[in-house]
């Protein structure tokens, strides 16, 4: 029975990569009937797209964005670094889809401020080649990492991330993710906002700032790489939802949906189709 949810936030889900879960991400995907779904960036990786890789599961999951548009869901598109591109399409809008560079919305008489986050990085801003390579070899090190998982697996040992591990054991990742969890906090406390979410970091987190001009709630949805995680708000209060702690709540043997005989042509005209005014 799916779990019917006010607000989701998502984001990272790097589809086009082999990092991305996809598979993990419809079985969530498919227990819940949210009435607004944010998806915060880097959902499609523009940045290393390629034809030779873009496997079924990765098109299921925008055939199931499309069912949730179709099925009364408003979807909002959030763009990220690595789909940047579609930032030339922003405030486009089409029934219950909008594609937006930002959002701010009110949650029950509170301001939520909520953008994907890549603003803060220096690296994208200003060496844009430098963060592709960097996202290349991040791919390249999932690729590794899920060999190593594969036989760790088959000798009956618990699954090992290896970014995780270097970014806990690097004092200046560590050193970035706060400076830039501090960098939206003050300028959401600076603006009024009592919410501010983001994404881009890949650490899912909700955890409340106070400096002397005030406080508010700082949220990150994480990603579907290797947190596997998202934001859920309901009667006045925010969740973070982690895979890892509820897929036994997720029916594992539960099949994720289909996508018999689907194309990027009929996900489109699906959409077209049901264009409301």
């Amino acid at each position: 029975m799916k779990r019917t949810v006010e607000l989701v936030v998502v984001s990272d889900f790097h589809l086009g990569t082999y990092g991305c879960r996809a598979d993990e991400l419809l079985l969530y995907l498919d227990s819940i009937q949210p009435e607004t779904l944010i998806l915060n960036g880097d959902i499609i990786d523009i940045w290393q797209f390629s034809k030779r890789y873009f496997p079924k599961s990765h098109l299921t999951v925008l055939k199931k964005l499309s069912e949730l548009i179709t099925g009364g869901t408003q979807v909002i598109y959030i763009t990220g670094n690595h789909d940047e591109m579609l930032r030339k399409f922003t405030d486009f809008k089409m029934g219950n889809f909008s594609l937006v560079n930002k959002l701010v919305l009110e949650l029950d008489g509170k301001k939520a401020w909520i953008f994907h986050g890549d603003v803060f990085d220096a690296s994208i801003q200003h060496s844009k080649w430098l963060a592709k390579l960097g996202g290349w070899g991040y791919d390249l090190l999932i690729v590794i990492n899920s060999a190593i998982n594969w036989f760790l697996l088959k000798l009956g040992r618990e699954k090992y991330s290896l970014s995780k591990k270097i970014k806990q054991s690097v004092k200046n990742a560590m050193k970035y993710i706060t400076d830039f969890e501090d960098t939206a906090s003050e300028l959401a406390i600076e603006n009024g906002f009592d919410y501010v979410i983001c994404g881009h970091i890949h650490q899912p987190q909700i955890r409340k700032i106070q400096n002397k001009n005030g406080s508010t709630i700082y949220l990150n949805s994480g990603d579907w790489v290797e947190s596997l995680s998202a934001l859920e708000y309901n009667d006045k209060e925010w969740k973070l939802f982690l895979y890892e702690n509820m897929k036994n709540e997720i029916k594992e043997d539960q099949t994720p949906t289909s996508l018999t005989d689907l194309d990027i042509q009929a996900l489109i005209n699906n959409v077209i189709s049901h264009k409301t005014n």
